[in-house]
């Protein structure tokens, strides 16, 4: 299949890409990564070593869709949470204390 990958024209296979990571340890994944075997790997990761050019060449989303069109798994970064708000030190002092009794 014919994908673009920071403006150069790649033709990959799955079965290219597959002998192409073989013996590639996955670096840890901190961002978008894609499944491919049984392994997760960094997208970027991916990126570098089919196309043997620099990470910061391409974006992670070009990669992304070549790697969903040949049909591998890929995985986004989560959201993050909604921030939890923060306690003050003499709000939790008294939730330490407890509350007040009032006679």
């Amino acid at each position: 299949m014919r994908c673009v990958i920071a403006r150069f024209p790649f033709e990959l296979s799955k079965s290219g890409v597959l002998d192409s990571l073989k013996g590639v340890k996955p670096e840890e994944v901190v961002g978008d990564s894609v499944t491919i075997g049984r392994r997760a790997y960094p997208v970027k990761q991916v990126g570098e070593v089919i196309t043997r050019q620099d990470r910061r060449d391409f974006s992670g989303d070009e990669v992304l869709r070549a790697m969903a069109k040949l049909g591998f798994t890929c995985h986004s970064t989560p959201r993050a949470a909604a921030p939890v708000p923060a306690v003050s030190p003499l709000q939790h002092a008294s939730a330490m204390l407890g509350s007040p009794v009032t006679v």
